[in-house]
C-alpha cells in the first residue's frame, strides 16, 4: 500500500515521523508531497496512491479522477470542507477527518484572542478582565467542550446552543443550555464560534444576530470563514461602535474591516487555530491510525461521507 502525505503547508518533522513509525510498522510505503506550488503536482502525485493524509488541500472531483487507486483520504484537522465528499462518494473513496485531535490548540487561541480583546489590543490603556463575563459557545463539538473547560479557569459563566448536542451533555458539562442562537448572543457578552462551515451555517452569522450582543460585546470566530455575512458583519460594527471581533480567519474584506474597524478589529494572517506542534503531531498520528485502521480492518468510525 502507498500513502501520500499532500501538504502545501507541511506537517511538522516530527509529526512526519510519526506517520512514517505508523505506515512502516503496517509495511506501507509513505511519499510526502510538501509545499507544492501548482495543483499539476498535486494530481501526478496522487495517480498511484492508495490513501491520503491532507491539511487545507482541496481534494475535488479532478485529483479523484486522477487518483486511480485511491481507496481513502483522512483530512488531519476537524474541518472537512477542503473535501469534495460527493465526489469522493462518486469514486468510492472513503473521507475522513480527525475530531478531536486540534480541540485544545483550537480553545486556547480563542482565549489570547478574547484577552488581547478585553485589554484593548495591549495599546496601553485601561481594560477589563474576562473572570465574570458570560461566554456564549455556538456548537458544542470538541472544540467547544475545551473552550467551556478554559473558561472555567478564568472563572467566566458559560452558555452553548447546539441544535445536534444532547442537553445533558452540555449540563454534564456545568454549562447552560439555551435553547436557540437569538437567545445566546442576547444573554451573553462574548460569543465564540464553533460551527462548521455548511448549507445552513453559510452567512448565518450576520447583522441581526451578532447585533443582539450585550454592549461592549465581543465576537471571536475560530470556525470557517464562511459563516460570516461578511458585508452585514462590517454594516452593523460601523454603527455599533461598542462591539469588537477577533478571528483566526481573514475575512475577504480585512482591509475594510482593519481601516473602518480600528481598535476593534483583528485578524492574524493566517488560520492559526491548529498550529501548534502538539495538534499538527496528534493530527497526523491520528490520520495515519485511521488509514491503517480502514485498510487493514475496514474501521469507518470518523467517515464523513457515504
Amino acid at each position: 500500500m502507498k500513502v501520500l502525505v499532500a501538504t502545501e503547508k507541511p506537517f511538522s518533522k516530527v509529526a512526519v515521523d510519526g506517520i512514517k513509525a505508523v505506515t512502516d510498522a503496517a509495511g506501507y510505503e509513505l511519499v510526502l508531497l510538501e509545499k507544492y506550488t501548482d495543483k499539476s503536482q498535486f494530481l501526478n502525485a496522487v495517480a498511484d496512491v492508495d490513501a491520503m493524509i491532507i491539511r487545507s488541500d482541496k481534494v475535488d472531483a479532478e485529483v479523484l479522477d486522477a487518483a486511480k487507486n485511491l481507496k481513502i483520504v483522512v483530512r488531519a484537522g476537524a474541518g472537512y470542507d477542503n473535501i469534495d465528499l460527493e465526489a469522493a462518494t462518486a469514486h468510492k473513496v472513503v473521507a475522513m477527518n480527525t475530531p478531536g485531535q486540534n480541540a485544545n490548540s483550537v480553545a486556547e487561541l480563542v482565549f489570547g484572542l478574547l484577552v488581547y480583546a478585553v485589554r484593548n489590543f495591549f495599546n496601553g490603556t485601561s481594560g477589563t478582565e474576562l473572570k465574570g463575563k458570560k461566554l456564549g459557545i455556538l456548537a458544542f463539538g470538541n472544540v467547544g467542550r475545551n473552550v467551556a473547560r478554559i473558561a472555567k479557569g478564568f472563572g467566566m459563566e458559560i452558555a452553548a446552543y447546539d441544535a445536534y448536542c444532547p442537553k445533558e451533555v452540555i449540563e454534564d458539562a456545568g454549562v447552560v443550555v439555551v435553547d436557540s442562537q437569538d437567545a445566546l448572543f442576547e444573554t451573553c457578552d462574548i460569543v465564540s464560534l464553533h460551527i462548521p462551515a455548511t448549507p445552513e451555517t453559510k452567512q448565518s452569522i450576520n447583522a441581526a444576530l451578532v447585533g443582539k450582543l450585550k454592549k461592549g460585546g465581543i465576537l471571536v470566530n475560530t470556525a470557517r470563514k464562511e459563516v460570516i455575512n461578511e458585508p452585514e458583519l462590517l454594516a452593523l460594527l460601523e454603527e455599533r461602535t461598542d462591539l469588537k471581533y477577533v478571528t483566526d480567519i481573514k475575512p475577504d474584506m480585512d482591509a475594510e474591516y482593519a481601516e473602518k474597524l480600528s481598535g476593534r478589529y483583528f485578524a492574524t494572517p493566517k488560520k492559526m487555530g491548529a498550529q501548534t506542534a502538539e495538534a499538527n503531531v496528534n493530527a497526523g498520528i491520528a490520520a495515519a491510525n485511521q488509514i491503517v485502521g480502514y485498510l487493514e480492518q475496514g474501521i469507518t468510525k470518523f467517515q464523513v461521507n457515504k
